[in-house]
């Protein structure tokens, strides 16, 4: 696949970005399905010129999820306080998670995010084992019912995240996309906005942060989570805080379609990210070249 440095002419294809001011979604061997040693987003985030990662393993509450109990806190805590501390004056690395929100499990979340610290709180819904989602259960599920229908269920469950106010930032809107590209293409979701306007209202009244994830750019789905057109749509009705993040499991996917993502995000009308919750930060503005495209 053509990286971003390729000067050769005609479309850019998606590639690893340099330049940009953060990538605010990683996974690592601290996840159950990453081996990615933490040193080595460090290293890359420093080479390819990104100040500012975030460490974003993954944590379950359902029990027999693949991330339930899977990394202690403390020993995930001293090992990326100890990256910090190597990588001080080079890259900015945050202590974050990415929490899987599921309503049942509401008050296991509240209770743990009140005893345990983290930089950066990143609050996503998945298809779990026991959902309509599950790749047993997906087609099934998806006959005879119409889009709107069929992501019902995962939107509810992101409407609940959002609702709780416990996040710095609400990842990958509609992945859901993903499982759903045997039976929908990307292009099709712009023909249900009624399904994500409450999604995006409580979005903007929460305080929390609007990821757009690019990961969907390395997936069949062809598209980032959302895309465009939400984020276009989040900003309309007051979007304020917005990130971007490669969602990497894997050494070539950091950094992956950030540059998209960050044209995305300016293309909306943003001119800085944003990582913790209702802060405004300087040093996340976006580069010149984005903001030359507002």
């Amino acid at each position: 696949m053509t990286n971003i440095d390729d000067k050769t002419p005609g479309p850019r294809a998606p590639g690893q970005a340099r330049d940009v001011p953060l990538d605010a979604h990683l996974h690592t061997d601290l996840s159950p399905d990453s081996r990615v040693p933490m040193e080595l987003y460090a290293a890359q985030a420093f080479e390819r010129g990104i100040p500012e990662i975030a460490l974003t393993d993954h944590l379950d509450f359902m029990p027999g999820a693949p991330a339930y109990e899977y990394a202690n806190y403390p020993r995930r805590e001293r090992l990326i306080r100890d990256l910090q501390e190597r990588w001080a004056g080079k890259v900015k690395i945050r202590f974050g998670v990415e929490l899987t929100w599921e309503t049942r499990y509401e008050s296991a979340i509240r209770e743990h995010l009140r005893t345990h610290r983290y930089d950066y709180v990143l609050g996503t819904v998945h298809a779990m084992s026991d959902g309509p989602y599950a790749r047993n259960r997906i087609a099934s599920f998806v006959e005879g019912k119409t889009l709107a229908e069929i992501v019902a269920p995962y939107f509810a469950e992101v409407a609940d995240a959002i609702r709780s106010r416990l996040f710095d930032t609400i990842g990958h809107l509609d992945m859901c996309k993903r499982w759903l590209v045997p039976w929908y293409s990307a292009a099709d979701y712009a023909a249900i906005p009624e399904a994500y306007e409450p999604l995006l209202v409580a979005l903007v009244e929460s305080g929390s942060a609007l990821e757009v994830n690019s990961s969907g750019l390395r997936h069949p789905t062809g598209e980032t989570y959302p895309g465009p057109w939400v984020v276009d749509r989040f900003r309309e009705l007051g979007g304020q805080r917005v990130t971007v993040g490669s969602d990497s499991h894997l050494p070539h996917c950091f950094a992956f379609g950030l540059e998209e993502a960050c044209e995305i995000v300016a293309a909306a009308g943003f001119d800085r990210l944003t990582l913790e919750r209702a802060v405004d930060r300087g040093d996340l503005v976006l580069p010149e070249r984005f903001r030359r495209k507002v």
